[in-house]
């Protein structure tokens, strides 16, 4: 029986998918897609998809020094945070993830904005 939210999601296969979906969507988002020129997407979804399995209880850990030393250069704003960590609980609705499940990864997120928000 799955135990994880990781576990219930389907694993990094299952993982990677919602975070190429919303990557896609931050792509199309006219606010969002200046933080991602001239970024190699497939390395960023690689690490983002463990960055989300890690916070769905399944393998790998992203420590917080690393968050902050990845984003410090790109100078994010709380208004763009908030707006991206919204589209992760959309992406994250859509693939049919359950509502405490969401609750519980958006709030993990929202709890590393310190490390990712920059320009204040």
């Amino acid at each position: 029986m799955a135990t994880t939210i990781f576990e219930r999601a389907g694993g990094f296969s299952a993982v990677r998918k919602i975070v190429a979906d919303f990557y896609d969507r931050l792509l199309d988002d006219v606010t969002l897609q200046k933080y991602f020129a001239n970024i190699d997407m497939a390395r960023l979804i690689d690490h983002q998809t463990q960055f989300v399995s890690s916070m769905m209880g399944g393998p790998g850990e992203v420590s917080n020094d690393s968050l902050r030393k990845a984003h410090e250069r790109l100078n994010i704003n709380k208004a763009d945070f908030i707006k991206l960590a919204g589209i992760l609980r959309d992406t994250l609705e859509d693939h049919g993830l359950p509502d405490e499940a969401v609750q519980h990864i958006y709030d993990a997120v929202m709890a590393r904005e310190t490390f990712i928000v920059s320009k204040k």
